[in-house]
């Protein structure tokens, strides 16, 4: 643990104090080739601004969420991030508005997603997406066929994908039916499938209610019993995530419960070794529903370069980059332009990909009201990890269940009440 502490600080070190050491630092981190993409447009924006030097730093997920918002808080950190905890840490965005050449441009085409990422009550520029994302479930559909079990319809429930998954499991003798990231984000889709809703009528946190108990300790039942794979949750500590996708992409699941990001990953990586397909999220009770959200682009605004950090944004919310962009990450874009004139050409030959594509635009017409709300509410961020943390202990036979939910309504308010709002 002590190592652990020291590489991380050793990290964080090394990044803070090379924030400013170009005219402008992007913090990056990739689901998929996005990165790649990312380093050849600005190789080209750099050929067209050679003023302009634009160092990008390739990091984990796991030091954006952990080690950045140490960074912001001590008033440090580079000049642009793609993060998701947007709203959470809007505090220490910059204000583009009177820095970028359009701001009209930006209002109507990232508007929808905005206030995703500025501070309340504002009308605050943060930045645009970099896509909008959908959570949603992948089947291993080889697995499937192998184990002649039928792939539930659309209207299958949580339970109904358990059933069939375990079967396919048994059949193949693959370790695990079924698997969820280990991330309060994704656990929240089928919770509000199960009716829970998370905003008090003050806006603040609510208690946790049935329907998020209801499915909580259908979960943990399921990776007691084998069906869910127990070693996502358990192979890290606090609120670290971990994606399950190598464990499908090596063919070790028969259902895995993730996002629409994970596709150009599995385009990649799996190829041709087996056929997979995108399911939608499973009903529960109360909605068939995924979380809608996604990774922003954000200039932070302890920059000491705004005018340069704002070309750079400028150039990349751009309706010609963000299209390219969109085509070679298969990502589906954030920008109402492309969406209204539907021209995107997603750079694939893979018919599954395609085919999955179209069914997580189709599922983002059920997203369920109280899943819409979740991205530009204060304190998502907040009950995403009290549930992380306390599920995972769960699990990991620390934490006896009902313990467990009076701890994360008290982590929660514990956290609303040292923040003074």
């Amino acid at each position: 643990m002590k190592l652990r502490s020291l590489l991380a600080g050793a990290t964080l070190a090394l990044l803070t104090s090379t924030a400013y050491a170009g005219d402008v630092r992007i913090m990056w981190y990739s689901d998929g080739v996005e990165g790649e993409v990312l380093a050849d447009l600005m190789k080209r924006f750099m050929d067209q601004n050679p003023d302009i030097k634009v160092t990008i730093d390739n990091v984990a997920f796991g030091v954006i969420k952990e080690q950045l918002p140490v960074q912001l808080e001590a008033g440090h950190g580079p000049d642009i991030a793609r993060v998701t905890a947007l709203k959470d840490l809007s505090r220490h965005w910059l204000d583009l508005r009177p820095l970028i050449s359009d701001a009209a441009y930006w209002d109507a085409n990232f508007g929808a997603q905005a206030d995703w990422m500025r501070p309340d009550g504002s009308n605050q520029i943060s930045g645009f997406m970099t896509q909008v994302t959908l959570t949603g479930g992948f089947a291993n559909k080889t697995l499937f066929e192998q184990a002649g079990v039928p792939l539930p319809g659309p209207d299958a429930t949580w339970d109904d994908w358990a059933a069939a998954s375990k079967k396919v499991a048994d059949s193949q003798q693959i370790p695990f039916a079924m698997a969820l990231d280990r991330s309060g984000h994704r656990i929240t889709a089928p919770n509000i499938a199960f009716g829970a809703n998370y905003i008090g009528a003050d806006g603040k946190p609510a208690p946790l209610d049935k329907g998020a108990k209801d499915f909580i300790t259908k979960f943990v039942g399921w990776t007691n019993d084998g069906v869910m794979s127990k070693d996502v949750w358990v192979s890290a500590a606090g609120q670290t995530y971990r994606a399950a996708a190598d464990d499908f992409i090596n063919a070790q699941l028969a259902y895995y419960y993730s996002g629409s990001w994970q596709i150009p990953n599995f385009a990649t990586k799996i190829g041709n070794g087996f056929d997979w397909v995108a399911t939608g999220s499973p009903c529960g009770p109360a909605a068939c529903t995924g979380m809608p959200g996604g990774a922003g682009l954000v200039a932070v605004k302890y920059t000491k370069n705004p005018k340069d950090v704002a070309k750079v944004m400028d150039y990349l919310a751009s309706e010609a980059v963000v299209k390219e962009f969109s085509e070679r990450t298969l990502f589906i874009p954030a920008h109402k332009g492309i969406l209204d004139k539907g021209d995107l050409n997603f750079k694939t030959e893979d018919p599954q990909v395609k085919a999955a594509l179209d069914v997580f635009v189709k599922a983002s017409k059920t997203t369920a009201p109280a899943a819409q709300k979740m991205p530009g509410w204060r304190w998502a961020d907040t009950v995403y990890g009290a549930l992380v943390t306390r599920v995972a202990q769960v699990i990991a036979g620390e934490l006896p269940l009902d313990d467990a939910f009076t701890r994360i309504d008290s982590d929660v308010a514990t956290k609303v009440k040292d923040s003074g709002l």
